[in-house]
């Protein structure tokens, strides 16, 4: 029997929240994709999982269409941010302007974002790029 989209992205969310390696993860994500091509969560979790990965341009053009999907979701624009600082792309300051209105407008929005961030560096300890989006935010 074939899962449902939904139940193999909240699947996929289950496996990485208890610690599941992003290599193993991005077929998973990459099939939700591929099966819900507007999913906007779904390549933002792509893009965060290829950053993880260093693997910067992949994440980068997943980042970009979690963003085109959904531009009011400051992860996705986060994700774009760190792949763009990685792979040495310019127009960083709008996207961080951005996250910075969308996180002071709505709290729980911060709250995810500062989450994702400490996941990060667990999962990544001394992320370069991560540690500049961080400073950059909390000057908000």
């Amino acid at each position: 029997m074939t899962q449902t989209v939904d139940s193999l992205f909240d699947e996929g969310i289950e496996r990485y929240k208890a610690g599941e390696a992003p290599e193993t993860l991005i077929p998973v994500f990459q099939e939700v994709c591929n099966r819900s091509r507007k999913s906007s969560s779904a390549w933002t979790c792509l893009a965060w999982l290829y950053l993880l990965l260093e693997k910067p341009n992949q994440a980068y053009e997943a980042a970009q269409k979690a963003v085109k999907l959904n531009p009011q979701d400051p992860q996705a624009r986060v994700n774009l941010v760190l792949a763009m600082l990685e792979t040495s792309k310019k127009g960083v300051r709008q996207h961080i302007e951005i996250v910075q209105q969308l996180v002071m407008a709505v709290p729980e929005l911060r709250d995810e974002v500062a989450q994702n961030i400490e996941d990060g560096f667990v999962r990544k300890p001394g992320w370069q790029s991560l540690e500049r989006v961080k400073v950059w935010l909390s000057e908000a």
